[in-house]
């Protein structure tokens, strides 16, 4: 690379670092989490509306490829959120099952506050599924109450 467009070296303290490194682990935390919580939230749903969910119809409803579906929920099993049986329908555990209750309980809250604000209702729906895993306790609360 050209001198002109090398960077200089910036050295950071090994605090700074550190306090990066966590940050970055939180997020990605956070993310795994959204996963879980859709993953579980939808197979939640699509048993109650057609008795049983299926990896198929998880890979479709979520727009990914059975892959990753699949590894996915083999994840969400180890962690204890549904049990996967082979050639049998994925079914929520009971902490499956809370978990599933819950996203749906805040992103019916966040849904309800920007229908409220007047955003149509599309465009409430898929903003809701983002900001219903990213949503304090404390947000939430004023958003139930406003």
């Amino acid at each position: 690379m050209p001198p002109a467009l090398r960077r200089p070296a910036v050295p950071i303290s090994h605090t700074k670092a550190v306090s990066e490194a966590v940050r970055h682990q939180s997020t990605r935390e956070h993310h795994r989490r959204e996963r879980a919580e859709d993953y579980v939230e939808l197979i939640g749903d699509l048993v109650h509306q057609l008795g049983e969910a299926r990896l198929t119809e998880i890979a479709d409803r979520l727009g990914v490829s059975h892959v990753t579906a699949s590894k996915t929920l083999k994840r969400l099993e180890r962690e204890g959120w549904v049990t996967c049986p082979a050639y049998r329908p994925i079914v929520l555990t009971q902490a499956g099952e809370q978990l599933a209750a819950s996203s749906k309980e805040r992103h019916r809250i966040v849904l309800n506050f920007l229908l409220r604000l007047g955003v149509s209702p599309e465009q409430a729906e898929i903003d809701a599924e983002g900001i219903e895993h990213h949503v304090s306790q404390e947000t939430l609360n004023a958003f139930q109450n406003s």
